[in-house]
This record gives C-alpha cells, structure tokens and sequence, in this order.
C-alpha cells in the first residue's frame, strides 16, 4: 500500500501499526495521521533509534492487503503484461 493510500486508510491501519510498533500512543498515532514522515519521526522518540534505522523498518513493513484490494492489483498487473 502506498503513501497516499495510507492516509486516505488510516484509520483502519492505526491498529496494524500499534500492534507493530506497541510503544506508540494513542495521541502519537493521531499526530501521525498515515504521514510516513511522522511516523518514522516519532518511532524514532519511543524506539530511541536511529533516522534511518526508523526508516528502514517502515520501508519493510506494510499492511496486509485485503482480498479485494490484492484481487484490484493483480488485475492491473496482467492488463499491463
């Protein structure tokens, strides 16, 4: 899921990314509002990690597609094959 899909979807995300990275709050999730920015930023402040450590871990992490979504995309993929 991109970017732009993330914060048009975020609330349905908030729970996928708290279980993923538990030391977030409430109040941080809300400040975060699906920006990859700010969410890299403030798992910087809980985790006490590095900018880019932060960052790498977000690039790998996603949220699981649901069945339509992923059915949507594999559609796009064989009419662009």
């Amino acid at each position: 899921m991109n970017w732009d899909q993330m914060e048009g979807k975020w609330k349905q995300a908030k729970g996928v990314v708290k279980q993923k990275w538990g030391k977030l709050t409430d109040d941080d999730l809300d400040v975060i509002a699906g920006s990859r920015d700010k969410l890299v930023g403030r798992i910087q402040e809980r985790y006490g990690i590095a900018k880019d450590a932060a960052e790498k871990e977000v690039d790998t992490w996603s949220v699981p597609e649901s069945e339509t979504e992923q059915r949507q995309r594999e559609d796009r993929q064989r009419k662009t094959a």
